[in-house]
């Protein structure tokens, strides 16, 4: 009983200015949400084709990627909260002018506006995260943020579907004020005092994206970001509905393709939710390295098999197991670069260089193992991510242990 007592003394709890993230992160999570299922539909509504309504959603990712390295640098000169209330604020107002849209190039002009300011915000959040959030638990803290957008995006493509019945431009409207709602939460609830005290309080310089790459772990963590967003982000969502409408003609369930193609996407996540319910916590008890190789090791040995099953029961299965080895990466890695920033510096430009591995994956993922199936198979498209994820496994064998009370060399 004593022992148990002291344990729960030496772990902290959740500051409440993470909460308030937290809270923002789901507000955010089903904004996003509530437009997907509709911005394509809204992009062909102009009479443009498929791919300039496809070069919509890219635009956004794009634009992401190319103004990371700046967004790190503003997280670093002008601090955290500033630049997420900033990012917010554009993304809301480029949504907003998304819904009164005239023509294509104002929708692809808007939408790119969002990549910037969404960048902004992801950076910042994740830099007040590890400024915020005690050693010890940011395994845990990665895990909840995570789950947070997970309940948000699961809530939130339902409620477009239902609000683009009342047209196409009113997601677009309540995305916005969804914005302006975390950005009034995190302006009210998130102290600029505290924040201002935490960074007054350190007199180190902040950390530089060439110092972080001298780092064993963050260099396997560059690795393993990718592939996460090449195979988790990339070809889940861009390359699984086709396999799965692929393998069911001619079957039975040809008539469901399109509804089991969004089971298969829903397993994915259920296993992913499964697995941060404790994925977190083991991170910060065991060690990051080991949940690290071990999540990647489960999605790349579950995707290699996937292009060789033509069962849709065995599919959705291995949907679920690949879900649950994302879900016990993905913290452990976000803790991995938080323990290499540590709570003493800033780290927007090591944040951004993080992110930018991991939205490169979610780009070009999906046009290589698309050209891989339309060439060879879906087999062999498969095939290859499952061995970019085993790849970023063996990366992480010369890796560091970061977690601090496990310094294993």
């Amino acid at each position: 009983m004593c022992a148990q007592t002291a344990s729960a003394i030496r772990t902290p709890r959740i500051p409440k200015e993470i909460w308030v993230l937290i809270g923002a992160g789901f507000i955010i999570a089903v904004g996003f949400g509530i437009i997907t299922p509709v911005l394509p539909q809204f992009a062909r509504s102009f009479d443009v084709g498929v791919t300039a309504a496809s070069v919509v959603v890219s635009a956004f990712a794009f634009f992401r990627l190319v103004f990371a390295p700046l967004g790190g640098r503003l997280v670093s000169g002008l601090g955290e909260r500033p630049v997420y209330l900033a990012g917010l604020l554009i993304v809301a107002l480029s949504t907003g002018a998304t819904a009164f849209a005239d023509s294509y190039i104002q929708l692809l002009l808007y939408r790119s506006l969002g990549g910037i300011g969404s960048t902004m915000f992801t950076v910042s959040s994740a830099a007040l995260i590890i400024r915020l959030a005690p050693p010890p638990i940011r395994g845990r803290v990665s895990s909840v943020f995570a789950s947070a957008f997970l309940l948000g995006g699961v809530v939130g493509p339902l409620v477009g579907g239902l609000l683009g019945g009342f047209g196409l431009r009113v997601p677009f409207i309540v995305y916005a004020v969804a914005l302006l709602i975390a950005a009034a939460v995190v302006a009210t609830f998130l102290s600029g005092a505290r924040l201002r005290e935490l960074r007054t309080s350190s007199t180190q310089p902040p950390m530089t994206f060439r110092e972080a790459t001298r780092d064993s772990a963050f260099r396997s963590a560059l690795v393993s970001s990718f592939a996460h967003g090449w195979s988790n982000f990339g070809v889940r969502m861009a390359i699984i509905p086709l396999f799965v409408t692929a393998v069911l003609v001619g079957t039975a369930h040809e008539q469901r393709s399109a509804q089991l193609a969004g089971i298969a996407i829903a397993t994915f996540a259920a296993g992913n939710a499964l697995a941060l319910t404790f994925s977190g916590r083991l991170a910060d008890t065991i060690g990051r390295k080991p949940p690290v190789m071990g999540g990647l090791i489960v999605s790349g040995v579950t995707t290699l098999i996937l292009g060789f099953v033509s069962n849709i029961w065995v599919i959705l299965l291995l949907c679920a197991i690949a879900g649950a080895g994302a879900g016990v990466l993905n913290p452990a890695q976000q803790a991995t670069v938080a323990d290499i920033v540590g709570n003493e510096r800033s780290g927007g430009g090591v944040l951004a260089g993080y992110q930018m591995a991991m939205d490169t994956g979610t780009i070009i993922g999906p046009v290589l193992v698309g050209f891989l199936i339309d060439w060879l198979g879906y087999a062999e498209g498969f095939l290859a991510t499952g061995l970019i994820l085993l790849l970023a496994a063996v990366a992480w064998i010369p890796a560091r242990e970061t977690l601090p009370t496990r310094r294993l060399g």
